[in-house]
């Protein structure tokens, strides 16, 4: 694993997201009210909505689609919503986001 620069923190709008492409995956970058970064696979548990489009309360982003919320911290669905999807550390460093990636 190595940690990815993906842009300053400033870039990123409060409630509001980036998108990161990898060669295998696409990730959604969050940033909370609070400057609170985190990182999770960018489908929706549900029908694979792209939660980067959603709208971010707290500490969890409600997918564009139907609704679902997740956690951003666990990657959860709030119940009564089943399933999860996958989070990646983030961490900020002199004003800058990273991206913990294979």
């Amino acid at each position: 694993m190595a940690w990815k620069e993906i842009c300053p923190l400033a870039d990123i709008p409060k409630l509001g997201s980036r998108v990161v492409r990898t060669s295998t995956k696409e990730i959604g970058v969050f940033r909370t009210e609070t400057d609170g970064v985190f990182a999770i696979n960018n489908l929706c548990p549900h029908k694979k909505g792209p939660l980067s489009q959603g709208i971010v309360f707290g500490e969890t982003v409600q997918c564009p689609l139907h609704n679902w919320r997740i956690s951003l911290v666990s990657g959860k669905a709030e119940e009564p919503d089943e399933g999860e999807t996958t989070c990646y550390p983030t961490k900020i460093e002199n004003g800058i986001v990273f991206l913990e990636v294979e």
